[in-house]
């Protein structure tokens, strides 16, 4: 079956299913195949990783770990997977040879930061998925402009994937009220004013009256890191002009 067409099918089928029973059909899914969970282990990220512990800890977990995180999200990745009991969390790196070609000193986000994005989370990304058929993603609809459309399941247009969105719905709320029910562990970093993060040098703090997502690559014209597209280019945000 046409990925679209599969995707489309499955939308249907879960228009009125819970997140949990999303993520149970995708994780047993014959007709999609073999499924990988991809995590930040950031700010809102234990919500998910939590709904696939209590459906299978074995579930294969993807971690890029791009060298320029901040200390905080690599203490609590290794924290969280402990506390959840996950046993594959696969951490990624970024291609030393293609570091040392590309980025041997550590500035080119100062200077592209998409091309930065592409070497040290896409390009990993990429080679990490070898083996499967989907992949599941924490991407809300009440984020940003660019996810305000996220389905539940879509084609991948650039990898050729199925991808899973099984919180696409929820709110800030939601995502708040699940953590505190569970007693589930909160990133350090967001008690200190970050909502929202990503790689150190990209992310910053972000005031009462902004969107949760201002502080990431703060006055660019850029709001994702380029492992989601649409129609075959990395999402950004609409011109001010």
């Amino acid at each position: 079956m046409p990925l679209k067409e599969l995707a489309e099918r499955r939308n249907m089928l879960h228009r009125d299913s819970d997140s949990q029973t999303i993520l149970r059909h995708a994780l047993e899914d014959g007709q999609i195949g073999p499924v990988a969970l991809v995590s930040s282990f950031g700010a809102e990220s234990v919500v998910l990783l939590h709904m696939v512990a209590q459906i299978d800890p074995a579930t294969p977990v993807i971690f890029l770990q791009t060298e320029m995180l901040f200390p905080e999200t690599l203490d609590y990745q290794r924290k969280v997977a402990a506390t959840l009991g996950l046993t594959d969390v696969r951490v990624i790196h970024p291609d030393r040879a293609a570091v040392l070609a590309r980025d041997v000193d550590g500035l080119l986000h100062q200077a592209d930061t998409d091309a930065c994005c592409t070497l040290r989370k896409a390009e990993p990304l990429e080679r990490a998925l070898q083996g499967f058929a989907g992949w599941i993603t924490g991407r809300k609809r009440f984020q940003s402009g660019s996810r305000a459309d996220v389905p539940l399941y879509e084609k991948d247009p650039v990898s050729h994937r199925i991808k899973i969105n099984p919180l696409a719905s929820w709110s800030r709320e939601d995502i708040a009220a699940y953590m505190e029910r569970h007693k589930l562990p909160r990133h350090p970093l967001v008690a200190k004013g970050y909502p929202s993060i990503g790689c150190a040098p990209c992310t910053s703090r972000v005031a009462a009256h902004e969107d949760p997502r201002a502080g990431r690559w703060r006055d660019q014209d850029k709001t994702e890191c380029g492992i989601h597209f649409d129609n075959g280019r990395a999402q950004r945000r609409a011109s001010a002009a």
